[in-house]
This record gives C-alpha cells, sequence and structure tokens, in this order.
C-alpha cells in the first residue's frame, strides 16, 4: 500500500513542477528498496557515467553551440545561404529553412533558433512579398529543424540511452549521425517543395545571383564554412572519435569566434562556460540517476511486460509505428526531448527490437517525432518562444503551423515505413 501511496505522490510532484532528476531519483530509490536492492547501486550508476570516454563529446559540443549563438554566425550564415539560393523562386523561404536546420544542429537548442534568426528573417520574408502567416509558420517550424544533423546533442544523448540498454544491433554514434542525413535532407526538400508551392503566385522578382556578393559572402564566413566539412570527415574517414571531433570543434570555434572575428570577448568567456556547462551538468545529472531507474524496470521486467501486454493486442509491426508516431508527437508537445529520451528510450526500445525494429532506425524515429512536437498544439514548447518573440497570439501560430505540420508529417511517415532512409548510408546497412 506504501509503495503506490508513494508512487502517486511522485506524479503529483513532477505535475507540480518538481525538477526530474528528483523525480528519476526518488523513482529509482523507492524501486530498489521495495525489491531489496541496496541503495549504492545508485551511486555505481551515476559513477558509471565518468567511464563513458563518449560523454567527453558533450560539453564541448555544447559550448561551442554557445559560442555559436552568441556570435554573428547567424547573420553570415543567412547571408551565404542567400546569395546562392535567394536568385530562385521561393528562394529566401529556402533559405530560411536551410539556414534554421543548419544554426539548431550546431546549437542543439530550438529555442535560440527561433530567437536569434526570427529577427533576421521574418522580417526578411515579409518584405520580400511572403504572406504574413506564412512567414510565421516557416519560422516557428524551421526553429525545429537539424535535430537529426550532425553534431546534434539530442543525437548524442539517445546512443548514450540505448547502448547502455545492450538491446538489439551494437552500433556507434557516428551510425545515427550518418542516419540522420537523409531524412533531415528528405525533411528539408519537402517543405521547400511546399513553400514554393504554397507561393507559386508571388510575381516579386527573385534576387538576383551576384559573383561580387557570393565571394564577399564566402570570404566572411571564410573560418566557418570548412567546419561541418571537416567534422563529417575526421569522424567517417576514421581520423577523429566522436570526443576528439567534439574537442576539435570547441577549439576551432573558440579561436575562430575569439581571436579571428573577434565578436566574443576574452571576458565572456567565463560566463558562457559556466552557462553551457549548467546545461550539461543537467544532462548528466539526469542520464545518471535515469540509468538507475532503467534498471528498476529491467529488474522489474516492466519492459518484458510492456511488450507482452502490446503483442497480446497489436501484432502488427506497422500498427505498432503508427501508434508510436502518435505516442512520440504528443510526448514531444508536453515534454522538452531531453526528458523524453531519459524516459521512454528505456521503455520503448526493448519493445520496439521485439518487433525487428533497428536500434539506429528508431533513434530518428523518435527524433524525427520529437522535432515535430516543438510545435504541435496546445503546448509545443516553439509556439510559446514564437509568440514571446514575434508579439503574436499563440492561437494565431497554430494556424500558422498547421501546414508546415502536415508535410512533416508526412516525411515522418516516410522515415517510419522506410527503413533505408535511415539505415541505407550505414556501412553494414543493418535490417
Amino acid at each position: 500500500m506504501m509503495f503506490y501511496v508513494c508512487s502517486v505522490l511522485l506524479v503529483l510532484l513532477a505535475v507540480f513542477g518538481a525538477p526530474l532528476f528528483a523525480i528519476l531519483m526518488a523513482a529509482a530509490m523507492l524501486g530498489f528498496y521495495y525489491q531489496g536492492i541496496d541503495l549504492s547501486v545508485i551511486a555505481i550508476e551515476i559513477y558509471r557515467l565518468a567511464d563513458m570516454p563518449l560523454l567527453l563529446a558533450l560539453p564541448f559540443f555544447a559550448f561551442a553551440g554557445y559560442l555559436v549563438a552568441n556570435s554573428r554566425t547567424s547573420q553570415r550564415l543567412v547571408n551565404l545561404v542567400q546569395v546562392f539560393l535567394g536568385w530562385m523562386p521561393g528562394g529566401l523561404a529556402i533559405v530560411s529553412l536551410v539556414a534554421c536546420a543548419l544554426f539548431t544542429a550546431f546549437t542543439g537548442a530550438s529555442g535560440v533558433t527561433i530567437v536569434a534568426l526570427g529577427a533576421l528573417l521574418y522580417p526578411a520574408l515579409v518584405q520580400d512579398g511572403y504572406d504574413d502567416t506564412f512567414s510565421l509558420g516557416l519560422v516557428t517550424t524551421s526553429g525545429s529543424l537539424g535535430l537529426l544533423f550532425p553534431p546534434s546533442v539530442p543525437l548524442i544523448i539517445y546512443g548514450v540511452v540505448a547502448q547502455q540498454m545492450s538491446v538489439g544491433p551494437a552500433f556507434a554514434i557516428g551510425d545515427l549521425f550518418l542516419a540522420g542525413l537523409v531524412p533531415g535532407l528528405m525533411m528539408l526538400v519537402l517543405l521547400s517543395a511546399w513553400s514554393l508551392w504554397a507561393n507559386r503566385a508571388r510575381t516579386r522578382p527573385a534576387i538576383q545571383f551576384s559573383w561580387r556578393k557570393a565571394r564577399r559572402a564566402l570570404r566572411e564566413a571564410a573560418w566557418e564554412i570548412p567546419l561541418p566539412i571537416f567534422l563529417l570527415a575526421g569522424i567517417y574517414g576514421g581520423l577523429l572519435a566522436i570526443s576528439e571531433a567534439a574537442i576539435v570543434t570547441a577549439v576551432y570555434v573558440l579561436v575562430v569566434e575569439v581571436f579571428i572575428y573577434r565578436e566574443i570577448r576574452l571576458g565572456q568567456l567565463p560566463a558562457l562556460m559556466r552557462e553551457s556547462m549548467v546545461m550539461v551538468g543537467g544532462i548528466l545529472l539526469i542520464l545518471g540517476v535515469s540509468l538507475a531507474f532503467t534498471n528498476v524496470l529491467i529488474d522489474a521486467e516492466i519492459p518484458a511486460r510492456l511488450f507482452d501486454l502490446i503483442q497480446s493486442r497489436i501484432s502488427n509491426k506497422f500498427v505498432f509505428l503508427i501508434l508510436l508516431n502518435i505516442l512520440l508527437l504528443l510526448l514531444g508537445a508536453i515534454l522538452d526531448i531531453f526528458s523524453a529520451l531519459v524516459i521512454m528510450v528505456p521503455l520503448i526500445l526493448p519493445v520496439a527490437v521485439s518487433y525487428g525494429i533497428n536500434p539506429v532506425h528508431l533513434g530518428i524515429i523518435f527524433l524525427a517525432n520529437m522535432q515535430i512536437g516543438y510545435f504541435t498544439p496546445p503546448v509545443g514548447m516553439n509556439l510559446f518562444i514564437a509568440s514571446y518573440r514575434f508579439e503574436r497570439p499563440v492561437a494565431e501560430l497554430y494556424k500558422a503551423t498547421i501546414p508546415f505540420m502536415l508535410v512533416l508529417l508526412a516525411a515522418v511517415l516516410g522515415i517510419t515505413y522506410w527503413p533505408e532512409l535511415s539505415l541505407g548510408l550505414l556501412p553494414d546497412n543493418p535490417p
């Protein structure tokens, strides 16, 4: 009886805003206590994080993302993409999509993209003759693009949690980075096609391509253009491990932004380091207690029981995948992506693998849905950030984002039911 009372109390604490790590820690302690297991195993699980070389990548990628977000990289990125894509019909819409995806990939934070690039892109779209509702929807939606592109922090977190489960075929974090490329590009292409079709009646002349402007944009972004190329070549060329690539990225961005562009003062670095490490510390703490909580679930055979329950009602893999998409969309609207990863992956992964779904494919399905969840009504986080940033009612943003959501839902269905989109580039092409 006391166990159920404590469980209800934990749920109430979560509803009223208690920190996630505290809820997970308490749940793990409660579970181990009632299973008769010494509570010192929780400390062991948290300490286990310190023995994971992969987690070295998190603080360095996070620090690099904070440096990028606090420099004028966003302006240079928009200028560069606009020069080479702005001449096309609907070019500025495509510029917005590509720039936001690249920016989100490096900063790892959807809300930051809306705040940093929204002030540049939304007025430019309206001034260029795009409908106000369309412009709002595009900028709000674009804020969550890029989560599937390296060096996405959510991809790393999924990999860490999934690898600790030791369920299904083994994989590396580099496999997740590679698996996200084609689905991420497909989302960009579909959104670009929709943007062109939605604005097919526009008669405003496109921006003329200029070699002079192109050379200037290339010169201004000369130090930032090589970074993603070098990062991907280093990882997939076997020259750099993920952790080494993160260190190289952080050092490179630090030198470029502080000593070459001089947009970040040396005096700002301690504050940026502190802010980025506070975020990383929060992630690591949640990860540590979630690993302990995962062991509670495994010891109690909850994933196995959940699978038996689901399989008794759903024997078809494709029906399971549809229900999984619906669940993840709902979770993405009410939970931040890191909370969703550490809470749901331990539950979903064993069940999905039992249905024959590859863990890498599941990771891409998971993040593709979370990406849409950011602007899923009624409580998607990006809706409220955009409402505050552009001073518009949230209801107006609901209407503005619906067409983009439908396009991305079609993309998610393709990602879900066509595993080759995610697995086709992998060296061994697992089933």
